[in-house]
């Protein structure tokens, strides 16, 4: 599949893991359902695209996160507060399973070659330099005459 399926396939996981979850009444169940996503997402995605799988799982918890926050947290009082409680609190319970899900998406691309992906993306942004000079270049230019005492430097309009 592509990286865009793979970043779905994560999305869907860590919905369904919070469904999950606020059925059972327990956050393992969530962590778990979104760490068998992201390794789904890595196992299936194809290879161009495994640098786009191995970036993705912090947005997209934190994206399947808002989303659900938003769908359950707004009874009550005050929504504003209710949200942002319960983003705050979801986002802490989650971290290890957000730090589970993105170990295991790179333990699973790496050997299938996200680190030369990597490399080749790299090599390819520093072709794009857009002040192109030479890295070792000394900017000090102590082959110009400094100039003495009484003699005028040209006004910048006069220079060629």
């Amino acid at each position: 599949m592509t990286g865009r399926g793979g970043i779905v396939v994560m999305f869907a996981a860590a919905v369904l893991g919070d469904a999950a979850g606020g059925l059972t009444g327990g956050a393992l169940v969530a962590g778990l359902v979104f760490v068998a996503g992201c390794g789904a997402a890595a196992l299936l995605t194809r290879r161009p695209d495994l640098l786009t799988i191995a970036v993705s799982p912090p947005a997209v918890f934190l994206a399947a996160t808002v989303l659900w926050v938003l769908c359950t947290e707004t009874g009550g009082g005050d929504v504003l507060v209710s949200v942002l409680l319960g983003l705050v609190t979801r986002l802490g319970a989650g971290a290890p399973w957000l730090l589970a899900g993105t170990v295991l998406v790179v333990a699973v691309t790496a050997p299938r070659g996200l680190f030369a992906q990597a490399r080749e993306l790299r090599e390819r942004l520093s072709g794009l330099r857009l002040f192109a000079e030479e890295e070792n270049q000394n900017p000090v230019r102590w082959d110009e005459a400094a100039p003495r005492e009484g003699r005028r430097l040209p006004h910048h309009g006069d220079v060629d």
